[in-house]
């Protein structure tokens, strides 16, 4: 059977899905009507989504890691996270904050922490569903249960687990943040609330409040695709408060890629290219300030 061939519209129809307003129903009836027949969009639907499957290119019992799960104090309750900590390191390192997508800390996620630390750095991904019980395996769960996070709490807790991971034993006290999607509006979000955060990057995220952009003090990556222009509606108002204030910043829009370009786990909206490029940036960019 040949693979099914992979439109545009669909890619934006699954991004409405599971960023907007469509439920699983209406996205498999609008899927269907865009694949020509209901077999199709079966084959098709997974391609769109993340698999589990393929989330680790870094395996989990890397003999390079240390790595596990831990709870710690958020700003009014505990904290969930997975932890990744470099052996043999000569003296403490800095510490990196891996914010998860609006699927919670899956075994992508993970991944990423993983191979954050092999970069040189401690890393914590933490799990801001901890509040309601933690990420479940059901990523319709995980993404209703978003829905209902107040986000000043979640602020709060993001910033709570900056103040831990900055006191870590491994850690010499300078902490930075790599968000994506949902992760990266928290990022900036963070960035607004956090004078001690260093460095900040943000992979395709909400921008904050423009009038919120003169609270920032860390030096901030923004990463973007090119074809994402839910999100990239909000640069120009943010770039131009970030240079009135005087802020730090990086912005780069990959051309013809999709929302979520960085994301190996999802086989239609990967780009292979732009994420090595992104990732090479952001790790220059946070040894630059952090190290």
């Amino acid at each position: 059977m040949n693979t099914p061939k992979i439109t545009q519209a669909m890619i934006d129809a699954y991004d409405e899905y599971t960023h907007l307003t469509l439920d699983r129903r209406r996205f498999m009836e609008k899927l269907t009507m865009l694949a020509g027949s209901g077999a199709a969009a079966v084959a098709i639907a997974p391609m769109l989504a993340a698999s589990k499957a393929n989330a680790a290119m870094i395996a989990d019992d890397d003999a390079r890691l240390e790595t596990q799960d831990v709870t710690y104090p958020g700003a009014a309750g505990e904290m969930k996270g997975y932890l990744a900590i470099p052996k043999d390191a000569a003296g403490k390192l800095s510490g990196v904050i891996v914010i998860h997508e609006n699927r919670g800390l899956n075994p992508h996620i993970r991944d990423i922490a993983r191979r954050m630390a092999l970069e040189g750095f401690v890393a914590l991904a933490p799990d801001f569903l901890s509040p309601q019980g933690g990420t479940p395996e059901n990523e319709d769960q995980a993404r209703e249960m978003f829905s209902k996070l107040d986000m000043a709490a979640t602020v709060a807790n993001a910033e709570a687990t900056r103040a831990f991971l900055a006191s870590h034993d491994k850690v010499n006290g300078k902490v930075g943040a790599i968000g994506f999607c949902w992760g990266g509006g928290l990022v900036n979000r963070l960035a607004v609330a956090s004078p001690e955060l260093g460095a900040g990057v943000a992979y395709y995220g909400m921008q904050p409040p423009a009038e919120d952009v003169a609270k920032i003090k860390a030096p901030l990556l923004l990463h973007y695709a090119g074809l994402d222009e839910r999100v990239n509606a909000g640069i120009e108002a943010y770039k131009a408060a970030l240079e009135k204030d005087g802020k730090t910043f990086e912005i780069h829009v990959y051309d013809g890629v999709n929302h979520a370009f960085n994301n190996d786990s999802s086989a239609a909206r990967y780009d292979k290219a732009a994420a090595d490029l992104a990732w090479s940036r952001t790790v220059a960019f946070l040894k630059k300030y952090l190290v």
